[in-house]
């Protein structure tokens, strides 16, 4: 299968720049980093995709089986650096992104050189001792309500996730990604996400990382950004000044901030 058609493979920026790999959340597609590629292209080159199942990916390479775990996803952003040998790789993941990076990076050391976490959760489901933000009944309801009525789930929890009411047209932004993606599909995406647990896979990073969260996020409150800072030793956590679970639409400019700063390219 050609791989780039797959996953509809953007590649833009400087030719001979590192490369980011930039990869989107539930319900997404790399259209949610547009305002944040004509900064980093100056530097960087930039590699975008779809995961399959999600923006303009080949609905016919859609698995259930593959997609019903975070291992899938992975896959796929293996499959992409195969498809372009890319090497010293800085993988910028958003979201339940975040860990599928980790378990890419965990399966190919050899390709992945840093880290960029985006608001990531290593677990949505408050456990002893951690606070993941939701109840397992929370999820429960969420799924359930999602799978019964997919287009009024996503236009009622789409501006929540992005935060930000008073500029409305992120919410909407939002809640139009949603809805273009085929019910079926997210609702596998939304099980793969919201029950995932990938607290003890931390523990396999050892490339420098950094870890953006936002000071107010529904979906991932700070304890979740201090336990995964915690977990992944030498790591860097930076809280923005931004709200919501989407800096990246919200905050461009900030978040490319933090990344050129970490990775030590900030003009």
């Amino acid at each position: 299968m050609d791989i780039r058609r797959r996953n509809n493979v953007t590649v833009t920026g400087r030719t001979d720049g590192p490369v980011l790999l930039l990869a989107h959340g539930f319900g997404c597609d790399q259209n949610m980093w547009r305002l944040v590629v004509p900064a980093l292209a100056e530097d960087y080159r930039l590699v975008l995709f779809d995961y399959v199942g999600s923006g303009k990916s080949l609905p016919a390479a859609w698995s259930e089986q593959r997609y019903s775990s975070l291992a899938g996803y992975a896959q796929d952003v293996l499959e992409v650096c195969e498809e372009l040998d890319l090497r010293e790789v800085t993988f910028v993941g958003h979201s339940v992104s975040a860990m599928v990076g980790v378990l890419a990076a965990a399966t190919a050391p050899e390709r992945f050189s840093h880290l960029v976490m985006i608001a990531p959760s290593p677990r949505y489901i408050d456990d002893d001792g951690y606070r993941g933000g939701f109840s397992a009944e929370d999820i429960d309801e969420l799924l359930e309500s999602l799978e019964s009525n997919y287009l009024g789930w996503s236009a009622a929890m789409a501006p929540a996730i992005m935060g930000n009411p008073e500029r409305p047209e992120l919410g909407q932004e939002l809640t139009t990604s949603f809805c273009a993606t085929d019910p079926d599909m997210a609702r596998v995406f939304a099980r793969t996400t919201f029950l995932s647990d990938s607290r003890a896979d931390l523990k396999t990073v050892t490339v420098p990382t950094l870890i953006l969260e936002c000071r107010q996020d529904v979906i991932a409150p700070p304890e979740v950004g201090a336990h995964v800072r915690d977990a992944i030793p030498g790591s860097t956590l930076v809280t923005l000044d931004a709200t919501g679970h989407c800096p990246q639409l919200s905050a461009p400019q900030a978040t490319t901030a933090a990344i050129t700063d970490f990775l030590g390219t900030r003009r």
